[in-house]
């Protein structure tokens, strides 16, 4: 609603006419078809993002290795951030005209060749670009059009598949980090993220070839997104999501590091990636589907709400089984907001350009992506301590909770449910 109270205008009712004809002449929404498109969304995610999410495990080797600080360490978490926020903004519209395969196929060749090539850098500022760009272009090409591509084969039951897919996410960081932190502590930093370059390119390329774009291929309008890329509404999911991305993506750069200054192994910390991915699918699962009956807007509210809170618990003594109580409960906020955040784009605006409009949503994280991360390893350097960084994380969350507060829409019952 705008700040005086007003309705949001129903951007929906052309979907649902449009739904309705689509649902006439395509009888592959809600089919075994569109399932097995749902599962290959969610093992282009499972791989993208365990590699991408398991940089924290890699953080301190690199530092060491090339003698930098965490500010400039974690520079290139914050240029992979930026590119995969931005080009995440033109891959959604991508993906709405030409589907998702040429995205998946691009995904596999800029991933595979960033983590070779990080492999063999010399110098840390190599790593912004060989990881920084290869990485960001490669989940870049995956989330948005991963998640347009889905919801578009989906009618009834599109938030829980919306769920499935982006719980891909939380499992690849509950199996890969843990698994990289194992093959770290064998064979170096240099040989992993050669492994990971090699079988991440194969994979991703298997789901370019099994993944279809939706039965009727849908066409992004440029004066409807105009106007709804003006209302109230729209501007303050942007605002927030921003703000909500540095609560989210704090601990998947120094989680592992704080847990080590407090006497924790280099692979147990490592693990608490791990258990933050496998919280996000209790988030990504439970809350997607809790959805259809609850609402996704008060839901998405309460996600945020989980995340500004849990960094209470890096001001308590930090023992290693506070810091897993962290990681469940950052988990479960973090994972039902990545999975509530497209179902609540696609509800209050339809989902008919749905991946231009999750590119502008996500983009705007592109260029706070590249302030956080080393504003928070300065913040560190300088104090010694993560004071700083969990007041940066958790103060970030909760504004973008208040912003979104007062937030209502018309007929929140009924949109809640799938259009008739």
């Amino acid at each position: 609603m705008s700040k005086a109270g007003a309705p949001i205008p129903d951007f929906r009712a052309a979907g649902v006419r449009a739904g309705s004809q689509l649902h006439n002449s395509a009888s592959g929404l809600d089919s075994a078809r569109a399932w097995m498109v749902a599962a290959t969304a969610f093992f282009t995610c499972f791989i993208v993002y365990g590699v991408q999410y398991s940089f924290g495990a890699f953080f301190k080797s690199i530092a060491a290795d090339m003698g930098a600080g965490r500010a400039d360490t974690a520079a290139i978490f914050s240029v992979n951030m930026f590119v995969s926020n931005l080009f995440g903004a033109a891959a959604g519209y991508f993906a709405d005209r030409f589907g998702p395969r040429p995205l998946v196929a691009a995904a596999a060749v800029a991933a595979g060749m960033g983590l070779v090539l990080t492999s063999r850098i010399d110098h840390l500022w190599m790593g912004y670009l060989t990881y920084g760009v290869g990485i960001g272009i490669g989940s870049g090409c995956s989330f948005i059009p991963m998640v347009a591509t889905v919801s578009g084969w989906f009618e009834r039951r599109r938030n829980a598949a919306i769920g499935l897919t982006v719980s891909g996410i939380g499992c690849g960081t509950l199996f890969v980090v843990p698994l990289v932190g194992l093959l770290i502590h064998r064979y170096g930093w240099r040989t992993s993220y050669l492994m990971l370059g090699v079988i991440s390119a194969a994979l991703l390329a298997l789901c370019a070839i099994v993944i279809e774009p939706p039965p009727v291929h849908q066409v992004r309008t440029r004066t409807r997104l105009g106007d709804v890329a003006r209302t109230p509404a729209f501007i303050m999911l942007c605002i927030a999501g921003t703000l909500a991305n540095v609560g989210t993506f704090i601990p998947f750069v120094y989680l592992p590091d704080f847990a080590q200054t407090r006497h924790v192994s280099a692979v147990a910390a490592a693990s608490l990636l791990g258990i933050v991915g496998g919280a996000s699918v209790i988030g990504r699962l439970g809350l997607g589907g809790a959805s259809d009956r609850f609402g996704v807007l008060g839901l998405y509210k309460a996600t945020l709400l989980m995340i500004g809170l849990s960094y209470a618990l890096w001001f308590t003594p930090a023992s290693y089984a506070v810091l897993v109580l962290f990681a469940v409960i950052l988990g479960i906020g973090y994972g039902g907001s990545v999975a509530l955040s497209p179902a609540v784009v696609a509800d209050l605006f339809g989902v008919h350009g749905l991946g231009a409009m999750l590119g502008i949503v996500y983009g705007g994280s592109a260029f706070t992506s590249l302030a956080w991360p080393p504003l928070a390893g300065l913040i560190v350097d300088r104090t010694g301590s993560y004071g700083g960084v969990a007041l940066l994380g958790g103060g970030c969350a909760l504004l973008a909770f208040a912003l979104l507060y007062p937030l209502k829409h018309r007929g929140e019952a009924s949109l809640a449910r799938p259009a008739a």
